[in-house]
């Protein structure tokens, strides 16, 4: 296993800036993902990683060997493409033994390898066949053996479920984690789908306009963004503008439209004075929502709107002039249930200050 260091990376595309002087670490053994909206550097990034890009300044290290002028087939990495790009005319063996033919390995060598390869993957029954006549989910899964077969000191993933359905989605995310544990793989992954990267991700990195905004495991990430852009992208967060009356120990009390809302600092390292302005993030499950005045931060108010998915409710409530996006599990407010007045609340440790 080896580590992955990014030092001061810059990549330019004429006038436009694709990454930004980037510093990141990623450890040996680590699924990391970079997430972010299209346009955010993320595939230039890992094109770098792979040597298909040149940056313009700064380094790439794959442990302690400075990679970055070195071609694509001495980086010793494994690439998964969001489109499998895959051979037609030949069979599945004959894709996973490309990368052993092309290093002149020996033939008994390169039948062992790729079988070992294609049973890692579950796919050992399927050698003889062409990829047109495999799923979608299957092509994936050669498409990462062949990536294997070379023995990659790391993986580099782009997108690579973007193309399967839904239930094959989940079951290739599973898939990947394994053999990435399996043959201790680093592994840097590239997606724009939030709950791919917070359902199996070790740690992830959210970028914007080719720069870092936050890096951390995806539970942390997801529940103390330090950054607006941030909150919005993993999640549907509502932002409630409002005024520091006091901060402290990593929390703050804010006063709003709503009323006082005590909350927990999304940056505990850039505390906000009293008088300065913030915003509150609260996402919609965070709420709990009721007939009766309880809890911390309640508010009072109406739904607006309702509608019913089954195991969830979403609501519009309609609370002092303003809209507050409300999500109930096992929902009861249905039907006239959902009549009158109303209140919701939100533990301090679920609404989070930003500063930015």
């Amino acid at each position: 296993m080896i580590s992955i260091q990014i030092k001061q990376l810059t990549k330019r595309f004429g006038p436009i800036v694709a990454l930004q002087k980037l510093d990141l670490t990623i450890n040996p053994g680590e699924l990391f993902f970079l997430l972010g909206p299209s346009g955010c550097g993320k595939t230039t990034l890992l094109r770098c990683l792979a040597g298909f890009c040149t940056p313009d300044e700064g380094r790439i290290l794959f442990g302690d060997e400075d990679v970055t002028e070195l071609a694509p087939h001495r980086r010793h990495a494994g690439m998964v493409f969001q489109s499998y790009a895959l051979w037609p005319h030949l069979t599945v063996a004959e894709n996973v033994a490309f990368g052993l033919e092309e290093r002149r390995v020996p033939r008994d060598e390169i039948r062992r390898r790729t079988g070992e390869a294609l049973e890692s993957v579950h796919m050992g029954d399927f050698l003889d066949r062409k990829p047109n006549q495999l799923s979608g989910g299957q092509q994936q899964r050669v498409a990462l053996a062949r990536a294997l077969v070379v023995r990659p000191r790391c993986l580099l993933l782009d997108e690579p479920l973007s193309n399967l359905d839904a239930r094959l989605r989940l079951e290739m995310r599973g898939e990947i984690r394994r053999v990435c544990r399996e043959f201790q793989l680093t592994a840097v992954y590239v997606t724009h789908d939030q709950k791919e990267a917070l359902s199996i991700a070790d740690r992830l990195a959210i970028l914007d306009s080719g720069q870092i905004l936050q890096v951390g495991p995806p539970r942390e990430v997801y529940r103390r963004p330090a950054r607006r852009k941030v909150a919005a992208f993993l999640s549907e967060a509502g932002f409630i503008p409002g005024r520091v009356v006091s901060a402290g120990g990593g929390r703050a009390t804010v006063e709003t439209a709503l009323g006082r809302i005590d909350g927990m600092l999304g940056d505990p390292t850039l505390p906000p004075r009293a008088g300065d302005e913030v915003t509150v993030a609260v996402r919609p499950e965070c709420w709990v929502i009721g007939r009766e005045k309880k809890g911390p931060n309640c508010v009072e108010g109406s739904i607006g709107g309702a509608v019913y998915l089954g195991e969830m409710a979403q609501y519009d409530f309609v609370c002092a002039g303003a809209t507050l996006k409300i999500v109930e599990l096992n929902p009861r407010l249905v039907g006239q249930a959902a009549e009158g007045t109303l209140h919701a609340s939100v533990d301090p440790e679920d609404a989070v200050i930003l500063v930015d």
